[in-house]
């Protein structure tokens, strides 16, 4: 019985080869999103799910609260680390962790210098208790108890030393920055599942403080939050976090500090947990964390995975109720000869089974496709194996059989209400199901449609807005080469300068910290008095240069001038910080002081406002400063000519021979301000991409089905057109004729699409600072491409079935 099913089955699907296609293309396309975006959902959800107990492990971060705004740090104040460790209840475990930015490391067998090892951690015997790393040599009894203790994971062991065992490096030394001389006690297993711990080395918590990071420990502060430094608990029940917060909050308010009382700011503390590390993009992991991943995305890739296989489900669905007058007499002779309405149902669930299924398999082909249109969206290592996890196997069955359900019950339930009397009579009424249920899901897969191209040319028009809109300084032939961080001097700075000044292909040069638009920031508090005693207190963006670095990027000086010379305690603020002050002429703030930490700056000059980072972020109050402070400054800023006949190969490799020779053994690197001005919108352009296929995909989807509508409705209407050509019909009238009823459908789905892309593109555009208009054309753009598109594949199968022959369509009457 089955197999005969089944050939039945087979049968009418190939009998109808062009529906049965553009069913399985449909089908196939939302199956392969599915696939896709189903696996980049799962890879994210399972994040740090695999440590024992993690339903009990949380990671403590603060909040930074005033009267205007809240931020959060996913550090916490090292005394808190202390706290938690001794003094608060429903801890059972703490440890703190503190990320180590160390310049080099050398192994003493071979005296091999490995460069900025990354991964690097201080850590204590505690944080091997909550998390279970495989050990596999050396004991965690023994490991980071004492100072210059080291654990390693095999990886990293291995790099270091990959001539001996495992067991052979235990006891061998590492010897950080020229001066730290570390013991290895043990060597871990690297996790093997998805984790943001990646941590490669860990030093005991002593250690640190022969370091330039130990003054974070010799001199703890209780209102001081650096983000790598970070506290990791178990938990003895979930239900005790509240009570856990609630015994930090109380030590925050015992221990704030006469500065939060004067600016009425305060701390708060927030346990996350272990798992949600991975989503939280507000607060950050660890700062060589990848980008976190955003729910927010994740919710939008899964909706357009469910639209593009209900848009496959409503091509069967109105393709197969369409049919259904086609195959009557079959269905009466089956009811005649006993069969039941449940075999008929079954019957045609087993057709819709089949090809389901068979979009199945050629959408595991199309899968592998897709993770390459999605790769900006994907984790790195991400890899389509359907063999390999059950889950994904178990996914792909579920889905199967949900979407073998949801397209074939309806058609199924139409095919078999037929009445064999009626049918064998051949006064049967054409029942193809209800025709506003088609119209309905036809308005539904166009509007679907719609709103992915108007999202598209809007998504668009703001990459192009944020990409050419002037953001307050010169972008074009601007480059910077940083000098080492570690073993660096002034005089080897201003040695590099010196050199740099030498090429003529330099045009402008100067020396200091970050660009004007950088992804980090420099933030101090500071205070202004105004005429009525008013402290005005704010926290002000510093960027460090040069007189020369105002000049070099192109920044309009409104009043006032430059700083004189790097040491002079002189400000360069922002239009943005004179408003804050309160002045609405630049000339008026010029000589007026600022305090910082007991101390007075003078502000000397007013540049135009620019954006500090990508247009998303609104613009800050800012100051221009020398090196008074004794911030990092050894970062060369410089124009480049940009004259035909000059090679900026050439250019960049000369300045690379001069970084060589003052810094022999670091890594040259030089960054092009137009290109960290296009990082800044990767995430958009991304989207972009998206939404093109997403579009692309939609209107193929909804087009094959409209295709398969109209050529249903010209063979039905055949004879009709062959009369009306014969009454005299012209080919335009008869087209008109044909296509109007879908040209209706396809205007309402606009009428529908445009509200909700309006109100949804609203909400994202509201995400930025700046922004372009959502402008009327778009919307006009969008219907009338879509009304094309429609338009010319109705006719083009309306004009070929008007063409023809009359004689050949009324000869049997």
């Amino acid at each position: 019985m089955f197999r005969n099913y089944f050939k039945i089955a087979w049968r009418n699907l190939w009998r109808h080869k062009l529906f049965s296609s553009i069913n399985i293309i449909s089908l196939a396309i939302g199956f392969s999103a599915s696939f896709v975006i189903g696996l980049m959902v799962y890879y994210d959800l399972t994040f740090d799910k695999f440590h024992p107990d993690s339903e009990l492990i949380y990671r403590v971060t603060t909040s930074h609260i005033s009267n205007e705004s809240e931020s959060s740090n996913p550090g916490i104040p090292i005394p808190y680390i202390v706290e938690a460790k001794k003094n608060i209840s429903g801890i059972e475990i703490a440890s703190g962790i503190h990320v180590a930015y160390l310049q080099k490391v050398e192994e003493e067998i071979n005296n091999k210098i490995f460069r900025n090892p990354k991964y690097v951690v201080f850590t204590d015997p505690e944080y091997f208790k909550i998390f279970s790393y495989n050990w596999l040599a050396g004991t965690p009894e023994t490991a980071l108890n004492a100072p210059n203790q080291l654990v390693l994971t095999k990886n990293r062991a291995e790099k270091y030393f990959p001539t001996l065992t495992l067991n052979e490096i235990i006891g061998k030394t590492l010897v950080y920055n020229d001066s730290i001389q570390t013991t290895i006690k043990g060597i871990v297993a690297n996790f093997e599942q998805r984790t943001d711990l990646i941590f490669e080395e860990f030093l005991s918590i002593e250690t640190s403080k022969k370091t330039n990071q130990g003054s974070n420990f010799l001199n703890p502060q209780w209102d001081s939050t650096n983000s790598g430094d970070q506290l990791f608990i178990k938990v003895s029940n979930p239900l005790v976090t509240q009570s856990i917060k609630e015994q930090m909050d109380v030590l925050a308010v015992e221990h704030r500090s006469d500065w939060e009382i004067k600016y009425n700011q305060k701390q708060s503390f927030n346990l996350q947990k272990i798992s949600d590390l991975h989503f939280n993009g507000d607060v950050g992991i660890f700062n060589f964390s990848e980008e976190p991943a955003d729910k927010s995305v994740m919710i939008g890739l899964g909706l357009i995975a469910l639209f593009l296989l209900l848009l496959g489900v409503i091509n069967f669905i109105n393709l197969n109720t369409a049919q259904a007058s086609q195959r009557a007499k079959e269905i009466g002779i089956r009811k005649t000869l006993g069969s039941s309405k449940k075999q008929l149902v079954f019957q045609f669930m087993g057709e819709t089974f089949l090809l389901t299924l068979a979009s199945a398999i050629i959408s595991v082909a199309m899968a592998y496709w897709l993770l390459q249109v999605f790769s900006d969206f994907t984790p790195n290592g991400l890899s389509f194996s359907l063999f390999k996890d059950p889950l994904i196997i178990g996914f792909a069955v579920v889905l199967i059989i949900l979407v073998t359900i949801f397209s074939g019950i309806y058609p199924a339930l139409v095919l078999t209400q037929y009445k064999p009397i009626s049918v064998l009579k051949n006064q049967v009424v054409s029942k193809t199901g209800k025709p506003a249920l088609r119209r309905f899901l036809t308005v539904f897969q166009f509007s679907i449609a719609q709103v992915f191209i108007i999202s598209t040319i809007l998504v668009a028009k703001q990459i192009h807005f944020m990409m050419n809109k002037d953001m307050g300084f010169k972008t074009d032939a601007i480059a910077n080469v940083q000098t080492p961080w570690y073993n660096n001097t002034e005089e080897k700075q201003v040695r590099f300068e010196q050199e740099l000044k030498k090429y003529p292909e330099i045009t402008k040069l100067a020396r200091g910290g970050r660009t004007p638009a950088s992804f980090g920031t420099s933030t101090t508090s500071v205070t202004y008095i105004n005429d009525e005693g008013i402290e005005i207190q704010t926290p002000l963006q510093m960027i460090r240069g040069t007189k020369d670095y105002i000049d070099l990027y192109d920044i309009e000086l409104l009043a006032g001038r430059t700083t004189l010379n790097d040491t002079i305690k002189e400000l360069v603020i922002n239009e943005t910080y004179l408003n804050i002050l309160g002045f609405k002429d630049p000339q008026d703030v010029i000589g007026k002081q600022v305090k910082r930490s007991d101390e007075l700056y003078p502000i000397v000059g007013v540049v135009k406002d620019f954006n500090q980072r990508s247009l998303k972020e609104p613009i800050n109050p800012l100051a221009l400063v020398g090196n008074w402070d004794g911030a990092f400054f050894g970062v060369m800023h410089f124009t480049l000519a940009t004259n035909e006949e000059i090679s900026m190969a050439a250019t960049i490799a000369k300045i690379e021979t001069s970084f060589k020779s003052i810094y022999p053994e670091d890594d040259f690197q030089v960054n092009f301000m137009d290109d960290t001005v296009e990082r800044f919108y990767n995430k958009e352009q991304s989207l972009s991409k998206l939404l093109n296929w997403a579009m692309g995909l939609s209107v193929l989807i909804s087009c094959l089905g409209l295709l398969g509508l109209v050529i249903y409705t010209t063979e039905r209407r055949i004879k009709e057109i062959g009369i009306r050509k014969v009454l005299g019909a012209t080919l335009s009238q008869l087209n008109v004729l044909l296509c109007k009823e879908f040209l209706v459908l396809v205007g309402i789905a606009f009428l529908i699409a445009t509200p909700i892309a309006y109100y949804g593109l609203t909400k994202w555009l509201n995400d930025f600072s700046f922004k372009t208009n959502l402008s009327w054309w778009i919307f006009v753009l969008s219907g009338l491409g879509m009304v094309i598109i429609a338009l010319a594949i109705m006719s083009a199968r309306t004009v070929s079935t008007a063409l023809k022959n009359p004689v050949h369509s009324l000869k049997t009457e």
